[in-house]
């Protein structure tokens, strides 16, 4: 009550926006045959030169995908050009972030004979295993370093959303992966998990 008899107006507190989602998504297939048997020398070679190779021609992104694109306020990828051009093929010349604290963590082989000669997809497979479980780096970036790193993303993507924009976030398999660990720590929830596979992705929204 004011002391003319009128009552006073009550304070409005700030509208707090709804958080939006954060949608981690996998680039598309790179233009490098892994219909080959390697060594873990030769495997060494082959992974330089995935990480530095764009897509392959042709490709057609999933229609959920587009439309997660379609509808975000944020779109972000990756500086690895594979990434790139995936934002690209999504993002119908929008403008997007690029950034390196998304790239993929490393997949040093384990030493083995050289007579040893696996398909890609099993080389990645061990090398992941031993970079796990037995902190095989190979003076590059070790398990917990990556997932502090993830950690740091993870907060980025967090900040974003919780002031009310949908994110999507053109990066890779595993790295998303451990981003989505650090998301779950952070009370999000995934809404949507399609694999490992080329363009597939994980959403996460509060609650």
């Amino acid at each position: 009550m004011t002391a003319d008899g009128s009552t006073a107006p009550v304070p409005q507190s700030p509208t707090t926006p709804r958080p939006g989602a954060i949608t981690l998504a996998r680039h598309g297939e790179p233009a490098l045959s892994r219909k080959v048997r390697l060594s873990a020398a030769e495997y060494r070679a082959f992974w330089a030169r995935y990480e530095i190779m764009g897509l392959l021609p042709g490709q057609t992104p999933p229609p959920a995908l587009r439309a997660f694109v379609d509808e975000c306020d944020v779109l972000i990828a990756s500086t690895r050009l594979r990434a790139i051009e995936s934002a690209r093929a999504l993002g119908h010349g929008r403008a997007f972030a690029e950034e390196a604290l998304l790239v993929e963590a490393p997949l040093p082989p384990p030493n083995w004979p050289s007579w040893v000669r696996l398909s890609p997809r099993l080389w990645g497979f061990f090398a992941r295993f031993w970079w796990w479980f037995f902190d095989h780096h190979e003076g590059g970036e070790t398990r917990r370093q990556a997932e502090a790193r993830a950690d740091q993303a993870a907060q980025k993507l967090e900040a974003l959303a919780d002031a009310g924009q949908n994110v999507v976030v053109l990066a890779h398999g595993f790295f998303n992966v451990l981003i989505g660990r650090a998301l779950r720590r952070r009370g999000w929830r995934m809404t949507l998990r399609e694999g490992y596979k080329y363009w597939s992705t994980r959403r996460f929204e509060r609650g």
